[in-house]
């Protein structure tokens, strides 16, 4: 196994910088190498890794949340706060919808099995959007409108919202039946998400106030909570969501102690660096590449024309805003990039077995190859343009 890491490092920092000199995300690069190390190319990806590559998947999800969270500034959030709860669910509803209405047209797939795909492709990418956004608050560049705080916040809440319905229809398509309890688990598991990443970031900027430890030590617990927040979530006692408990965790810390979020964060973003490598190129392992001329033109089709329901339920979601006409298109260009969740659920229906699962992580890695660097492209190229 220390082999294969060795060379998912090697291969994966060389391709993603060779994709970065041509002007393609990174994460292209990182993709590439995963494809060519994993077994329908080259085969060099030890069985054992593979076997643990969810867990991984999951970590880097814990990472980017929060990441995210300890650099969303809730008083700034004031501004746009309805547009965030808007933009959190309903373009990615209404993408799901398209799913429903293209999944059978194009693919042939029943009614359950599209609706699955819609919710493995609903979700925007954090590790596109998150580092954008983050330059833009930086450079103080759309931040008086709260323009990019908007759409971070929106962005990682629709994450959540489309892992959560992702898991419902997983259920459904493993046989359990949708009951009163399956429908409620929803709006549940948010609540007690959020009010435990509270609880917990309340905690632990107190233990950190009280007893004096390294930042690096810090990091580490806080990945530590993460992840038995997480496993919570996947023992699936009680309907919960650690992934929204881990982002409110960081916003709490922020708000309670803004001088250490400030440094944990810088500490999460080289964190970062390692699990976007292990994430991609993972993904990318798990690609059958002869199945992508498979799905051919008709999933390519598909993906666009979800864009387009996307970028419908942008517009709708900001209707009655004051967000100009400029803004708004900036914030469905935003939406465009696919990324992260993808990697993390769109192998899922295949290690369950679920019929047709090849073909949507053949569409979900599709989805990431299309839209990561045509979103990335055009936020960079209009983010001065569309917004003051």
């Amino acid at each position: 196994m220390l082999l294969s890491i060795s060379l998912i490092i090697f291969t994966g920092l060389s391709l993603s910088k060779l994709a970065d000199l041509l002007k393609l995300p990174k994460l292209i690069g990182m993709l590439l190498a995963g494809i060519l190390l994993g077994p329908f190319v080259f085969d060099l990806i030890a069985p054992e890794l593979d076997r643990i590559s969810l867990d991984i998947r999951y970590m880097a999800l814990t990472v980017i949340l929060l990441r995210a969270g300890l650099s969303l500034q809730i008083k700034a959030l004031q501004i746009r706060k309805k547009e965030v709860i808007v933009l959190s669910f309903l373009p990615a509803m209404i993408e799901i919808i398209g799913a429903l209405l293209l999944g059978p047209l194009l693919l042939g797939f029943t009614i359950l099995e599209s609706l699955l795909l819609g919710s493995i492709l609903a979700a925007v990418s954090p590790a596109v959007i998150v580092p954008k956004m983050l330059d833009m608050i930086k450079e103080h560049h759309g931040t008086k409108r709260a323009i990019p705080q908007m759409i971070l916040a929106s962005a990682s809440l629709d994450d959540i919202v489309v892992i959560v319905v992702f898991t419902s229809f997983l259920k459904l398509s493993l046989g359990e039946s949708l009951t009163i309890s399956t429908m409620l688990s929803l709006p549940v598991s948010l609540l007690l998400g959020i009010l435990s990443g509270i609880l917990l970031g309340v905690l632990c900027v107190a233990f950190f106030k009280k007893f004096h430890l390294r930042d690096s030590i810090k990091v580490l617990l806080i990945l530590a909570i993460g992840f038995l927040m997480i496993t919570f979530e996947r023992e699936n006692i009680i309907p919960y969501s650690g992934l929204i408990g881990i982002m409110i965790l960081g916003m709490t810390m922020l708000l309670k102690s803004p001088e250490i979020s400030k440094r944990l964060v810088l500490k999460y973003e080289k964190l970062w660096i390692l699990f976007e490598l292990l994430l991609f190129v993972l993904i990318g392992a798990a690609l059958d590449v002869s199945n992508v001329f498979e799905v051919g033109a008709n999933g390519l089709l598909l993906i666009l024309g979800l864009l387009l329901f996307r970028i419908l339920g942008v517009w709708i979601a900001t209707l009655f805003s004051d967000l100009t006409l400029k803004e708004k298109l900036f914030v469905g260009i935003s939406y465009i990039p696919k990324a992260t969740v993808q990697a993390s659920i769109a192998s899922i229906p295949l290690s369950l077995g679920i019929p047709n699962g090849n073909t949507m992580l053949t569409i979900g890695v599709l989805s990431i190859l299309v839209t990561a660097p045509l979103g990335a492209f055009l936020i960079e190229q209009t983010k001065k343009r569309l917004v003051l």
